[in-house]
């Protein structure tokens, strides 16, 4: 047997035993995790959001935020509302108290004083006190600043509330893009396995030589790493996907939206989008009603300096007994007052006017940087805009490109075929159909992704279900 013989009845063997192999390895080269036995939640991007709002974590606590500031509303209407309390004192007399007075005073003669005893064993004195502040500027500061306080509350639930809904709707696409990225690998792997069985019908044809086969299978257990990491990729998504809906991650999900193309309506201009921005963004509300509190903030600290005015009143009933004595027979006579108390400030250490000089700082740090925001607004919505368009223009060369490659694709496998094409123009082929799909699925998932972004940069995201505060 000469040498060349031998080589190629040894490459024969090399690939039946190869073939061997490749007919007894399954398609799916990764386990999947095992099922929790939960029913799944079957979910649209709306359900996510709904389920989202419902139960994210980070909402909760924007929500109490919101509780927290309704009860400082209530807290400060107490500086102007009346004050009643009451208090019972018990005293219990262990030596009895005296009072010396002239002994002429209890018939004596003689001169000195005489000790006289004028304490019971027991007294007991209850009162009623009621208090009501007539005129105090900085109560009433404080009851504006209050309010304002929860306006900037409920702006600050709407920008967390933006911020969920943006976070839920990029991990909805992260699960989508993820999952169509292992189909991709699936199909193809599929497609290379019936290449793959076309090479060997070839091959035992005399038509195709035996290194043709070790590509082919070469290509297919190549991608099965690809496929590992797409099943993966897929299972991360769902696992960020259920921590940012605040559900429990052992529940499985079942996704019905697919990684489809919707327009959005978008401002005709970077002008309009930014006028839109400031009009809607709850951050541009928060903190220009934050400007508002700190002028709420100067008149109160210049209010320390003014008089205060308030009545008061009080209602005593006491009553003195000894022991042996039957309570019964006590008795509690009533006393009552009522007047006006006028606080006048006279000088408090520069305490004061420190105060206000703080406040005016503070006003002019928030007006400062509620122009910085502004500016940030502005460069923010222009990006975003600009996101959205150049997705936009991706999406439509690669709709293109894609149905160029799926032709340049049918066409090489025929002529491989029929045997007048090779190898490297299919390897060629499927490389550039596989790009043109991932391509077109990333332009997609970036339009969707950035539209998320643009919207909320917009302040087009509003609570759609608010708890009953």
């Amino acid at each position: 047997m000469n040498h060349r013989t031998y080589s190629h009845n040894l490459h024969r063997i090399i690939a039946s035993l190869v073939l061997f192999f490749a007919c007894s390895i399954p398609v799916h080269a990764a386990d999947t995790p095992e099922p929790s036995g939960k029913q799944p939640l079957v979910i649209s991007l709306d359900d996510a959001v709904r389920i989202g709002e419902q139960h994210n974590r980070e909402l909760e606590i924007a929500r109490l935020d919101k509780k927290m500031a309704g009860q400082k509303v209530r807290e400060s209407w107490a500086e102007v509302l009346p004050h009643l309390s009451s208090s019972l004192t018990y005293t219990r007399t262990l030596k009895p108290s005296v009072i010396f007075l002239p002994s002429s005073f209890s018939g004596g003669t003689g001169g000195g004083s005489q000790a006289f005893e004028i304490s019971s064993d027991n007294s007991s004195i209850a009162s009623l006190n009621l208090s009501q502040n007539i005129f105090k500027l900085s109560a009433f500061a404080g009851i504006k600043a209050s309010s304002l306080v929860r306006k900037i509350s409920d702006q600050s639930f709407r920008q967390t509330n933006a911020g969920v809904v943006t976070s839920i709707r990029r991990a909805y696409y992260d699960v989508l893009i993820a999952t169509e990225k292992r189909k991709l690998v699936e199909q193809s792997i599929a497609r290379w396995e019936e290449a793959r069985k076309d090479t060997n019908a070839l091959f035992r044809q005399g038509v195709a030589a035996d290194l043709d086969t070790l590509k082919a299978w070469l290509s297919v257990e190549n991608l099965r790493p690809d496929l590992i990491r797409a099943q993966y990729g897929q299972s991360i998504a769902a696992t960020n996907l259920k921590r940012v809906m605040g559900i429990d991650q052992e529940t499985p999900l079942t996704l019905t939206d697919t990684l489809t193309f919707h327009e959005i309506t978008l401002p005709k201009d970077v002008s309009a989008a930014y006028g839109e921005a400031l009009d809607k963004r709850p951050d541009v509300r928060s903190l220009s009603l934050q400007a508002e509190a700190e002028n709420a903030k100067v008149m109160a600290a210049r209010s320390e300096g003014l008089p205060v005015l308030s009545a008061f009143g009080q209602l005593d009933a006491q009553t003195q007994f000894n022991d042996g004595e039957p309570v019964s027979s006590t008795r509690w006579p009533v006393s009552s007052t009522a007047g006006l108390q006028l606080s006048v400030p006279i000088f408090s250490g520069f305490a004061t006017s420190a105060k206000i000089q703080q406040a005016k700082i503070e006003r002019l740090q928030t007006r400062t940087r509620y122009e910085e925001l502004k500016s940030q607004v502005r460069a923010d919505v222009e990006v975003r805009l600009s996101n959205v368009i150049e997705a936009r223009k991706r999406i439509d060369v690669q709709s293109k490109t894609i149905a160029v490659a799926e032709r340049s694709y049918r066409i090489t496998t025929l002529r491989l075929r029929e045997g007048i094409g090779s190898r490297l123009e299919l390897t060629d082929a499927e490389l550039q159909l596989d790009t043109a799909k991932t391509n077109y699925l990333q332009a997609v998932y970036d339009y969707l992704v950035a539209s998320a972004e643009l919207e909320r940069s917009l302040g087009r995201i509003d609570p759609a279900v608010e708890a009953k505060m």
